[in-house]
């Protein structure tokens, strides 16, 4: 355990530094490039969204920036395929001009003509992200059966020691206890989405990386499919207990059937934005209290800018231990509340009247 969180207090300290790094690398760009029109004030805002927001390119770091794919269909015109750096500092290109991380039609005039149309199916850097944990998450597992295969009926070894006690508590903390016996129905999926929010909550934290989760539209996705599983695997008493709940006089059903309806929505609502809001506030916090220093040295010259940083950068590391906490703590909430959706749709009529779980259901 000493050993884990040396690791972890290291691993920190080196996200905070390359963090600073990078945003130091951009305010002075940023402070370069105001400088030439007179102005000095250091923008956090901008810096922040800078940073969290979707993009055609990646940038790992200040002139660092790998082009990704853009792939745009305009009717009429058809289907157009080139490289993002062909928007360098927003240019025209090929008849696109790119505002605010929009690509839209040129008009005569060289500006964003809005009026037409234009379908964006570019590989953007969540994208990018997104094809990048799959192929991780892919390549992981693989290994990991290829170790019980290898190592059947003997101790784990290498990546399948390390991932199999997180696998096991899945299974017996989470989905077993939630669901019932009839838990290794939805086990995979209860696996795959932990271990996905997992690792996009932790590519997130890397210098460079994504902000994928804090992303509301894969939030939103994740919060889709598990609605359509709950409801999908409804069962007659589940169904019933929202159009007659139990024990309510008829007097108060047409309060309480659209308040049941509501609370349907409401579940999958809470998911996703629970996950986006606390791994987008990491974020923010963190860039937050880097940019102070860039804010001090903008009001007091560099000896307040290097006044402060040893306090601002104590802050960010402890912050960052926290995230890497957080990390790990919104994979295990989403995968937990999604297996109590599902168990609450499957669950018998005497489990549902007296909240009998696996365990209490076992010992009967």
């Amino acid at each position: 355990m000493f050993r884990l969180l040396i690791r972890k207090a290291f691993l920190s300290i080196v996200l905070s530094l390359s963090t600073l790094v990078a945003v130091n690398a951009q305010h002075e760009d940023h402070h370069d490039h105001e400088a030439a029109e007179g102005k000095k004030k250091f923008n956090v805002g901008d810096m922040i969204m800078h940073h969290i927001k979707d993009d055609h390119g990646w940038e790992f770091a200040h002139g660092l920036t790998l082009p990704l794919p853009v792939i745009l269909y305009t009717e009429g015109r058809g289907l157009d395929v080139f490289s993002s750096s062909h928007f360098a500092h927003e240019a025209t290109y090929e008849g696109y001009v790119k505002e605010h991380n929009k690509i839209y039609r040129a008009g005569a005039d060289g500006k964003p003509d809005k009026s037409i149309k234009v379908l964006d199916f570019s590989i953007t850097k969540n994208v990018a992200s997104l094809l990048l944990s799959a192929v991780l998450l892919i390549v992981v597992f693989f290994s990991v059966q290829k170790g019980y295969e290898k190592n059947r009926g003997k101790a784990p070894k290498g990546l399948q020691s390390f991932l199999e006690p997180v696998i096991l508590f899945v299974r017996d903390e989470i989905a077993k206890p939630n669901i019932g016996p009839k838990y290794g129905k939805y086990l995979p999926f209860l696996l795959t989405l932990f271990f996905f929010i997992l690792f996009n909550n932790l590519l997130g934290l890397v210098p460079g990386g994504a902000n994928l989760t804090g992303n509301i539209a894969i939030t939103m996705t994740l919060a889709v499919i598990t609605f359509l599983i709950v409801n999908l695997s409804g069962n007659k008493h589940y169904w019933a207990h929202l159009f007659k709940p139990t024990g309510v006089p008829v007097a108060l059903l047409p309060i309480m059937i659209p308040v049941e309806i509501v609370g349907v929505f409401m579940k999958p609502f809470s998911l996703m934005v629970r996950l986006f809001a606390n791994i987008t506030a990491g974020h923010i916090i963190i860039l937050s209290l880097l940019g102070l220093i860039f804010i001090a040295n903008d009001l007091g010259g560099t000896g307040m800018g290097w006044g402060v940083s040893p306090l601002i950068v104590a802050f960010s590391l402890f912050m960052n231990l926290i995230e890497l906490l957080v990390a790990f703590l919104q994979a295990f909430i989403f995968t937990l509340l999604a297996s109590m959706y599902i168990g609450s749709a499957i669950e018998d009529h005497h489990e549902a009247d007296h909240g009998i779980g696996y365990e209490g259901h076992e010992a009967h």
